[in-house]
């Protein structure tokens, strides 16, 4: 008869207990007649401790040539063993072979960033990609648990839209039908129709941008939570993305707190996320990037980054000469691990010493009026250990439906919430302008078609009143969160500019 079977996050409940686990075999490490199997069944992972014996020499046998990611069940008597991966292993009985799996592409040797791009349907199963995925799975509960909890309606818009939602320049166009539509950019245009129906309302799908754009933090197909509030104002409306932002930062804290230490994020950042956050005027920012607290920063920051290179690459020619001379096959693969991982560093370190110039340039040189840009956002959030609420941006730099500042006609009653560390926006939002006469003239303004919005115009022409929301994307989130610096971990298969496949 079968033991009992379990999944491996399951294990610390049968310590003393003989258990079946299911799944696939991650590593594989022989000591004469002991060897040490790591499985992973998608919950967790554990090391299994198979002692060659005379009734299970020919099962020992072929557990030897077993290849990585070979498909097997494993059964055996649960103990605890802090030393072990999960802090608990299996006394190992039993080991039946699903599949021997020979070949398999990813291995620990160095593999370049497009050869796991091209592969990332089999790089899903690597730790790093499950522990992202756990810590993303968080998220989108934590958001949807917090809307659901403070008297939110779930409202599904469309992916096809007549119009644009933002910028022209970035719609994907689609035939439909014969008639031109475009993949939506936002929600947030049928969302205030749902708002005026039911007071709070959000929505959560994919947008779509057709940015040509290769940097770190966009995506031409991302994640986006939109939630729209009637009755509010720029301030109170704040006080929900700061109270969103806390749910989901204690959430992963709570939840994902192993996976974290692996992607070896500082948790003490995360940790001190409380309330209140700063708030910063734009016009506050643009003084601040003139300031010489920020050339002095950016000057600090060159001078680290340069001595941080030059221990790095002396780190590499070490550890290669080691490696070279290195006598045991597990010598010679964690210094090759570690040589991808430094490798990795240098090339992050050149490309931040060589843009920090560009950067000092343009931070002086910025002119009111425009609207910030990724490095300005970077700078201004990697002076602070909270997130700053940046407010009231100048009127021409946004969109046509944020509502002027009634104080100041120059700027609009906007936000922008930036994660610290560098991380930049990870949050948008603003008051909607209410007025049918002020909304027509934006969109004469902008040279939109007014005949395409007829039905938003409606929302102020029966029953307009305040209203505001905001969006957050997912990936730019998570990969604040987990301490990426790139946010095509973030999502298990990332659309970028030429990036289609798989």
């Amino acid at each position: 008869m079968e033991a009992n079977r379990i999944r491996i996050s399951e294990m610390k409940n049968h310590v003393g207990q003989e258990v079946t686990v299911s799944g696939w075999l991650y590593n594989l490490r022989a000591s004469g007649k002991v060897q040490f199997l790591i499985v992973r069944d998608g919950s967790g992972y554990c090391q299994g401790v198979f002692e060659k014996k005379e009734d299970s020499a020919d099962r020992f046998e072929q557990v030897k040539h077993l290849g990585q990611e070979s498909s097997l069940t494993v059964t055996g008597t649960v103990r605890q063993e802090p030393r072990s991966i999960g802090g608990y292993e299996l006394a190992v009985a039993d080991v039946r072979i699903v599949q021997n799996t020979q070949g398999y592409p990813i291995t620990p040797k160095e593999h370049g960033i497009e050869f796991l791009l091209r592969n990332r349907h089999l790089h899903l199963r690597s730790r790093r990609q499950w522990a992202l995925a756990r810590i993303r799975h968080t998220v989108v509960e934590a958001i949807r648990g917090f809307f659901n909890s403070h008297g939110f309606t779930l409202v599904d818009t469309p992916i096809f839209a007549p119009a644009a939602g933002e910028g022209e320049q970035t719609l994907f166009a689609v035939d439909y039908f014969g008639e031109p539509v475009y993949l939506a950019q936002t929600g947030q245009l049928y969302l205030e129709s749902a708002a005026l129906s039911l007071g709070k309302v959000y929505c959560f799908g994919p947008t779509f941008r057709a940015e040509k754009s290769k940097t770190r933090r966009h995506l031409t197909e991302f994640w986006m939570v939109e939630p729209e509030i009637t009755y509010i104002d720029l301030n109170d409306l704040m006080g929900v993305a700061e109270d969103f932002i806390c749910a989901i930062v204690q959430a992963v804290l709570a939840t994902n707190r192993e996976e974290l230490e692996f992607l070896e994020r500082n948790l003490a950042e995360l940790e001190q996320i409380q309330k209140p956050f700063v708030r910063l005027s734009y016009t506050d920012a643009v003084e601040l990037l003139h300031s010489e607290k920020v050339k002095n920063y950016l000057e600090e920051q060159l001078t680290a980054k340069q001595n941080l290179l030059k221990e790095t690459e002396a780190n590499i020619n070490q550890w290669t000469a080691e490696q070279e001379t290195a006598a045991k096959q597990w010598q010679k693969d964690k210094l090759a691990a570690q040589i991808i991982k430094a490798r990795e560093l240098a090339s992050e370190l050149s490309e931040q010493i060589s843009n920090i110039p560009q950067h000092t340039e343009l931070a002086a040189g910025f002119r009111w009026g425009k609207d910030l840009g990724g490095s300005d956002e970077t700078i201004i959030a990697s002076l602070h250990d909270r997130p700053i609420f940046v407010h009231r941006y100048p009127k021409a730099a946004k969109a046509f439906y944020m509502k002027p500042d009634p104080e100041n006609g120059q700027v609009v009653l906007n936000f922008d919430c930036l994660a610290p560390q560098g991380y930049g926006e990870i949050i948008g939002g603003s008051m909607r302008e209410d007025s049918y006469e002020a909304l027509v003239s934006r969109i004469q303004e902008e040279g939109y078609n007014q005949a395409d919005y007829e039905w938003y115009l409606d929302l102020r022409r029966y029953g307009s009143v305040p209203h505001g929301g905001f969006g957050l994307g997912v990936e730019r989130t998570v990969a604040w969160l987990a301490g990426l610096k790139h946010i095509r971990e973030t999502i298990a298969f990332p659309r970028m500019m030429g990036k289609i496949y798989p």
